[in-house]
């Protein structure tokens, strides 16, 4: 799994950029300014591509601003798959990603990662990170036995 992920500001569309959200998460790596996406932040957001366009979604239930949502940030593919999330009306989205972070590592992202939008009791979008079971160097490099399911690539 993933409980950060971070993009280079420049990936983000100007209008993008100013928004108040966007200014607080913002941290130089190499002299570049980056974006991170934090799921313990006091109010967790990702960032996603959905009709068409960029936008910022709550990131999974942890804090319970939703009494029928999971209090988590992440669901497993295989629940996806079976359609576990049958009665929410899902949508699988695209969350772009330069880097993710676990457990005190920040490992490279190519693609970005896969998510499901799904909607709250009052139509509020909320994304839930999907993941699936760690690969062996995923595993070595972490110690997680999961991790975000990866846009067109393996680690």
């Amino acid at each position: 799994m993933s409980v950060g992920v971070a993009l280079a500001l420049s990936d983000l569309p100007l209008v993008m950029q100013g928004h108040p959200e966007i200014a607080r998460r913002i941290y130089e790596r190499g002299g570049e300014p980056e974006v991170r996406f934090m799921y313990d932040d006091r109010q967790p957001v990702l960032p996603v591509w959905k009709d068409g366009g960029l936008d910022l979604v709550w990131w999974g239930n942890a804090r319970g601003r939703s009494r029928c949502l999971p209090r988590t940030g992440w669901t497993w593919k295989s629940t996806v798959e079976q359609g576990g999330w049958g009665g929410s009306t899902p949508g699988l989205v695209r969350i772009p990603a330069a880097l993710g972070l676990e457990k005190g590592i920040w490992y490279r992202v190519r693609q970005g990662m896969h998510g499901l939008l799904v909607a709250d009791e009052q139509g509020r979008d909320t994304v839930y990170m999907i993941c699936e079971p760690s690969s062996h160097y995923y595993q070595v490099m972490t110690r997680s036995n999961r991790m975000p399911a990866l846009l067109e690539e393996q680690i």
